[in-house]
């Protein structure tokens, strides 16, 4: 009765007073929702665990917009290697320590191997063409298509692929040293290192190259594949945490989403077709896709096979010492290292993709509950001072002393990077075969320090800023007859 009463009374009042009631209305009902969603916000937090709850709303987001990872190094030291922080409405577990990371990652791993749904990446961008493997939350058609990638991207696939590997790395020389006009005109090496990973990707997955930067192909994937890749990030997209967003019609981040998501679709469809019509001929190349669609065990659909091709494409996108050591190794007058050859740099993805809980994990006394949010601070983990004495130093030959150190470079657990081996084995025949044929001469300043010097410090990968530098032929005569038979 008492409450039938209020309405009554406040039914008479905005009738007699329409707009003073309005304007009541716009104070009151935003002060209630904040209340009431600050109770929501307050209810998520894991009990037990400490951190910084930040401000109403936002949470800790004004504070981790730019260059996360650091930031949350910085409170790990106030807060302990385990904590939690509040974006938006969602509490995020952030793990920081080595130790830390074995508990939680290595011991928890079936707990911990699902993805959580970002609204940005998952309900705009991939609800055509699907998730990619890393991203896609835990599921029956995960477990098939890892299945699936594993078998191509183990160490005797990874062998078979070394020929591919050879040919994009020497490329790779080739461009430096005709852009670069043998040393005698600076240089971006971005468009180059772009060509190298795409070609690459697009030579396993489909069996076709890029062979040069001017094809309009290459333009277009590197662009959508950059831009796409921003859209990934944990805290450069507000209405992944704050639900209110969402409502904004105009809102230029949605849009932009949905059209790189429609030129994304149209270049997968193009090479996918053009692989179809090739095997169909029985022209094509030995190449991932293909292997898969004729695996009659593996049993992929149309969409799971999107998501191997996803996959495939988004994971491409001191040197004296270093050339010292490589001189001692292979002698001098051979550029080329051998592409058989087989093997630290800071860490590109500093956050690892973010994980999620399937079950309730316990950890120091504290009960983490199911569909807990979890980042695996990788910037932090690798230079984790209980680990290393000087952490901020780049030492590369710290690994030489420290063999077994841990490294979470491509994560840790179930959902650890499928193509970890394929990626070191590039990176190794990529640096050997750059050091061993050019002196890299500075030409401009340019800070590449990997948090000062990241060119979008709210992407969820580290990006240099762009720099122009100058490849100097370290032996003119012997680099000139290789390129010459490339």
């Amino acid at each position: 009765m008492a409450i039938a009463s209020i309405l009554s009374t406040l039914q008479g009042h905005v009738l007699k007073s329409p707009l003073q009631s309005l304007g009541v209305a716009a104070i009151v009902v935003p002060i209630l929702y904040v209340i009431l969603n600050e109770f929501i916000r307050s209810s998520a937090r894991v009990k037990g665990l400490k951190g910084p709850t930040g401000l109403p709303l936002i949470g800790n987001l004004a504070q981790i917009r730019v260059n996360a990872a650091e930031q949350y190094r910085i409170w790990s030291r106030k807060h302990g290697a385990v904590y939690q922080i509040q974006l938006g409405n969602v509490p995020v577990v952030v793990v920081n320590s080595a130790a830390s990371a074995k508990v939680l990652f290595g011991q928890n791993a079936q707990a911990l191997s699902s993805r959580p749904e970002f609204y940005t990446f998952h309900k705009i961008v991939s609800n055509t063409a699907g998730t990619t493997i890393g991203t896609s939350p835990y599921s029956d058609s995960l477990k098939r298509r890892r299945k699936g990638a594993a078998s191509a991207l183990n160490r005797p696939s990874v062998e078979s692929y070394v020929s591919h590997l050879d040919i994009e790395s020497k490329s790779f020389v080739e461009e430096l040293y005709r852009y670069g006009q043998a040393g005698k005109t600076p240089v971006d090496p971005m468009p180059m290192i772009q060509r190298l990973s795409l070609s690459l990707a697009l030579t396993l997955n489909w069996g076709v190259r890029i062979a040069s930067q001017e094809e309009d192909l290459f333009d277009e994937i590197t662009h959508v594949e950059e831009e796409i890749s921003k859209f990934r990030s944990t805290t450069g997209n507000l209405q992944d945490y704050i639900p209110l967003l969402r409502l904004n019609p105009f809102s230029s981040n949605s849009k932009k989403a949905a059209e790189m998501r429609l030129r994304r679709d149209k270049y997968l469809g193009n090479l996918n077709r053009d692989l179809d019509e090739r095997m169909r001929k029985g022209t094509h190349d030995p190449c991932i896709q293909a292997n898969v669609i004729l695996d009659t065990e593996a049993k992929l659909n149309g969409e799971e096979l999107t998501s191997i091709s996803l996959t495939m494409l988004s994971g491409g996108l001191d040197t004296d010492k270093a050339a010292k050591a490589i001189e001692e190794f292979y002698g001098k007058g051979e550029p080329m290292c051998s592409a058989d050859d087989d093997q630290k740099y800071f860490c590109v993805l500093r956050l690892a993709l973010p994980r999620t809980s399937i079950r309730d994990i316990t950890y120091e006394g504290v009960v983490i509950p199911k569909g807990t949010v979890f980042f695996l601070n990788a910037w932090a983990c690798n230079m984790d001072p209980d680990v290393w004495t000087d952490p901020e130093e780049f030492r590369p030959e710290r690994w030489l002393e420290q063999p077994d150190a841990p490294m979470f470079t491509y994560g840790m657990g179930y959902r650890m990077c499928a193509g970890s081996l394929l990626a070191n084995r590039e990176l190794y025949l990529v640096f050997m075969r750059m050091l061993n044929s050019f002196r890299i001469e500075p030409n401009e300043d340019a800070d590449w320090h990997p948090v000062r010097g990241n060119s979008d410090p709210t992407s969820l990968v580290a990006i240099p800023q762009r720099y122009k530098v100058r490849f100097v032929p370290k032996d003119a005569e012997a680099l000139g007859e290789i390129v010459a038979k490339a």
